[in-house]
């Protein structure tokens, strides 16, 4: 990439990081939807769906992470947008990373972040190369034993992880945070919530504050990379799995299982 990229020097951009098994990228239409959707809102120029997927097979033919950043493309110093110019299209592939089976299993720990998230509704659900908030989040810990931190905003609404989305089940009804403000719509919490609700389990999007996390009698993240993880601890609170998130994680599973 060019020192003059506008994702560089602005992150003036977006991306999204797919698994990829033996070649073939997992939950692929909703990471598109979801590029379409964050490109749309940047003004970007998305690029094809054939074109992704076969520099994504050239780079990652077998097991792998897969990252597909689409930025402004380079332009003259300032803020102002040249609406001509091209933009830059990166495709490159990583080594899968190794989970501890017990995560998926019997939960993680999470952990409260002192940060708090800025809103900013204009970028609201999108997956913008600006992802500084989240890398001061994760640098408030270094515990091994924990997992995730949980992010809220400046009214104590619970919003994600620093890698994750979130979903809690209160007397049988599943809710996930409202995202209008900020936080990230990740192509699992989308898929997620389609196949739940394909299963005849509906789940809400509301404003969802600690106290409604703390007395929840499931949680569990999502993301790409990880599937479901259900939440075994935070702070002084212990959950066991429960039925939602174990229900989603065969979901999952067959979903992907699909040629």
């Amino acid at each position: 990439m060019q020192t003059a990229d506008r994702g560089l020097s602005f992150g003036d951009g977006v991306f999204r990081t797919l698994a990829v098994r033996a070649g073939r990228v997992l939950n692929w239409q909703w990471h598109y939807r979801r590029l379409l959707a964050d490109c749309e809102l940047l003004g970007l120029q998305p690029p094809a769906a054939a074109l992704l997927l076969q520099e994504i097979a050239q780079v990652a033919p077998a097991d792998a992470v897969a990252k597909v950043i689409v930025t402004r493309g380079p332009g003259a110093p300032g803020y102002a947008i040249d609406r001509e110019a091209p933009p830059t299209r990166i495709v490159a592939a990583f080594q899968a990373p190794v989970h501890d089976p017990a995560f998926a299993r019997d939960g993680v720990r999470v952990r409260r972040c002192a940060l708090v998230l800025g809103e900013q509704p204009r970028l609201a659900g999108a997956k913008t190369l600006n992802r500084l908030e989240n890398v001061l989040a994760r640098s408030e810990w270094e515990d091994p034993a924990i997992a995730e931190g949980l992010l809220a905003d400046a009214s104590g609404r619970v919003i994600e992880g620093t890698r994750s989305n979130l979903f809690v089940v209160t007397r049988g009804v599943l809710a996930t945070p409202d995202l209008a403000r900020c936080g990230v719509v990740g192509a699992q919490r989308e898929r997620a919530r389609e196949l739940l609700q394909e299963a005849g389990i509906e789940c809400r999007v509301r404003d969802l504050e600690w106290r409604d996390v703390e007395s929840a009698d499931e949680i569990f993240l999502t993301n790409s990379l990880i599937g479901a993880w259900p939440v075994a601890r935070l702070d002084g609170r212990r959950w066991t799995p429960g039925p939602v998130v174990r229900r989603l994680q065969a979901l999952i599973g067959e979903s992907d299982a699909r040629p």
